[in-house]
């Protein structure tokens, strides 16, 4: 594994921060969410409710932009460090789709999401194949970042 210049490791690092922080995500009530941090959702988004979790630090709103799912990640202080928005197939950047074509072409589209980790864009998409699924995460050249397989438990 090799690291051709900063910008990919500052992504890599926060890709990988995401996933172990996931696993310490915990529901909160909008009741129990600094103001900061609805103003600053409100300031931003069209939207003035959301399903809150809090991630170490960090408070991360899920809700729906323009009838697309989306997730913001806040810092204590409301501003926002990274944002995760549903896209469809089309807007997949072209390097990204043609690996999917050739790489993955066993594979059915899921779910496709861009994400904004303080102007580092990188592209999630969820790939299924009978009871094998991927999670890939693409930069704009078609590159893959990380790719997580999971396989269905049998009953």
């Amino acid at each position: 594994f090799k690291i051709n210049n900063m910008k990919t490791l500052v992504g890599v690092f926060v890709i990988a921060m995401a996933f172990v922080h996931a696993g310490y995500a915990q529901d909160v009530k909008e009741k129990d969410v600094p103001i900061a941090l609805k103003n600053s959702l409100v300031k931003n988004f069209t939207t003035n409710s959301a399903d809150w979790n809090k991630e170490g630090a960090n408070y991360e709103a899920s809700f729906k932009e323009r009838g697309n799912e989306m997730s913001v990640v806040f810092d204590g202080a409301g501003n926002v460090v990274e944002t995760e928005k549903e896209i469809k197939q089309s807007e997949l950047p072209l390097p990204v789709q043609n690996v999917l074509k050739i790489d993955y072409k066993d594979y059915e589209l899921e779910e496709i999401a861009i994400i904004d980790s303080k102007g580092t864009i990188t592209f999630e998409t969820e790939l299924e194949r009978g009871k094998d699924s991927l999670e890939i995460i693409f930069n704009a050249d078609g590159k893959v970042i990380s790719k997580t397989e999971k396989k269905e438990e049998k009953d």
